[in-house]
């Protein structure tokens, strides 16, 4: 019987499967990558097309299509299908990165021509728009004024109304104050330039000035502190307001020493997300604070001017001279965002709650 077993023939009802699945390089999707750039130039030169964004998207379609294909050939569908979502989120990104790099590159490479340490250390006093020389010094001050004292008036109220919202709210209260900050979020900058000029300028009879600038500013930048401060405290787990409070810790003893430290982070992330928000407006500042080409160091009279007007101004003049500046001080506010991102990083850093090993 046992030998039986063993002289009888296997017989095999399908296809003979292998344990081991064909599988594409690693530098598969970067010679595709290649070969899809080189295709969409050729195409894009046949066609007579001078667009380097068409290029681009054409190269990003065949990217895409080709990834399908050749992966559907040596792995199968289903590697194939993932293949493509992780191309698509390639594309996606290098999409999003290039514009911004290539905003970088053009500002620097520009702005670099008339920066300069005389360029930020003097103002454009007794120098016309058509000639040489000049510098940013005044319009530097005045955004650092205009955009701290707009910080000092949203951070604290946008920050004790995120704190109600998420800790204390609840009620038709809490609801009107979400309904209004949703519309304050979508408020156009002119808007809130104007309401400050009928009531602060028109109906108290106050001239121009950098605080009249800053309270506009103020009004753009409080939804957004509101918004990301409740979206950050709402991440803080709620054991740690139990144990808080379990320990006998009143509530607002608990919010101040325990959600506060543990949302700084990403609750300063949120007022540099805003004051990044308002220091490129330009609307308000040229209706509340007018522009000068003198050196006003009191933001609470007279006009004073700020980078994000300076810019617009010079390149309005339209000489080389006028547009050399304007690129410059577009790099120096670049720079000044930049700056205060890394500083509220560190004091973010800082003041973190410190875990013991």
């Amino acid at each position: 019987m046992s030998h039986a077993i063993q002289d009888r023939p296997v017989t095999t009802t399908g296809p003979r499967r292998s344990l081991s699945h064909a599988r594409l390089p690693r530098w598969t999707p970067a010679a595709v990558a290649v070969g899809s750039i080189a295709a969409a130039c050729g195409i894009g030169l046949a066609a007579g097309w001078h667009s380097k964004v068409q290029w681009g998207l054409i190269a990003a379609l065949l990217f895409v299509l080709a990834t399908y294909g050749i992966t559907t050939k040596v792995e199968g569908s289903r590697q194939a299908k993932d293949r493509v979502a992780t191309s698509l989120v390639w594309v996606c990104f290098v999409l999003a990165v290039v514009p911004l790099l290539s905003l970088a590159w053009v500002t620097i490479s520009k702005g670099m021509e008339a920066l300069d340490p005389y360029f930020l250390s003097h103002s454009m006093n007794g120098v016309l728009d058509a000639e040489t020389g000049g510098g940013v010094y005044h319009a530097l001050l005045g955004t650092i004024e205009q955009v701290a004292i707009a910080t000092l008036i949203a951070a604290p109220i946008g920050l004790l109304t995120a704190v109600y919202l998420v800790e204390y709210g609840g009620g038709k209260l809490a609801q009107a104050v979400t309904f209004f900050v949703d519309v304050m979020t979508g408020i156009p900058s002119i808007v809130a330039g104007l309401f400050i000029l009928a009531t602060w300028n028109l109906m108290l009879g106050f001239g121009p000035s950098g605080f009249a600038g800053a309270m506009a500013l103020a009004i753009l930048m409080m939804p957004v502190v509101v918004r990301s401060t409740e979206e950050m405290l709402k991440l803080v787990p709620n054991e740690l307001r139990e144990a808080s409070l379990a320990l006998g810790v009143p509530k607002w003893r608990t919010i101040l020493k325990v959600v506060l430290p543990t949302a700084i982070g990403g609750i300063t992330t949120g007022v540099m997300l805003a004051v990044a928000r308002i220091t490129g407006e330009t609307a308000p500042v040229l209706l509340l604070v007018f522009g000068t080409k003198l050196i006003n160091p009191n933001p609470f009279e007279g006009a004073q001017s700020s980078l994000p007007l300076y810019v617009y101004e010079q390149y309005a003049v339209g000489t080389d001279a006028a547009v050399a500046r304007a690129w410059a001080a577009a790099l120096v506010l670049i720079a000044f965002v930049m700056i205060l991102n890394m500083v509220a990083r560190g004091i973010a850093r800082w003041k973190a709650p410190k875990t013991g090993r």
